[in-house]
């Protein structure tokens, strides 16, 4: 771990603890991202306010679809929305699910879904993850997302 990422994990467990623990997960993430570079990539972060709090999240040079952060009491997620199935075409739907399905196994870090007639890309990782490995997911996920746009384009109207 780069003395930059330390750095700014200690900060940000000061600014907790100095808060009275006011800070939460995804504030804390926030400043993280906002602050460090990982694996040359930095990142841009903007809260959506809502019934849960989200954090979208750009990965510079990987920024297309943009990922969108969030926590349950359970697990932390992140998801970034691939295409909304009116966009598939009827005829290749069925093979576009078996394809997604294979791809599941080989793709690292991330899996398929459909939420709210959206195809997504996701990662799944523990309330307690540390922001090191938390950006280790955006990365990767951000990559394979931009992978799995390319594997929708003959699929898409």
């Amino acid at each position: 771990m780069s003395r930059s990422v330390r750095m700014t994990d200690i900060l940000c467990q000061y600014l907790m603890l100095s808060q009275g623990g006011g800070m939460t997960r995804l504030q804390q993430l926030n400043a993280f991202l906002d602050s460090s570079q990982f694996e040359g990539h930095r990142f841009h972060c903007m809260p959506i306010q809502g019934d849960h709090s989200v954090l979208r999240v750009e990965v510079e040079h990987l920024n297309d679809p943009p990922i969108f952060v969030t926590h349950t009491d359970t697990q932390i997620l992140c998801i970034a929305y691939l295409a909304h199935r009116a966009e598939i075409r009827d005829d290749r739907e069925t093979q576009l699910n078996a394809l997604l399905l294979e791809l599941n196994v080989p793709m690292p870090l991330s899996a398929f879904a459909l939420v709210e007639n959206y195809y997504v890309a996701f990662g799944a990782l523990a309330l307690d993850s540390d922001t090191h490995l938390i950006a280790t997911e955006l990365v990767t996920l951000a990559e394979n997302a931009q992978q799995a746009l390319l594997a929708f384009e003959p699929y898409l109207r």
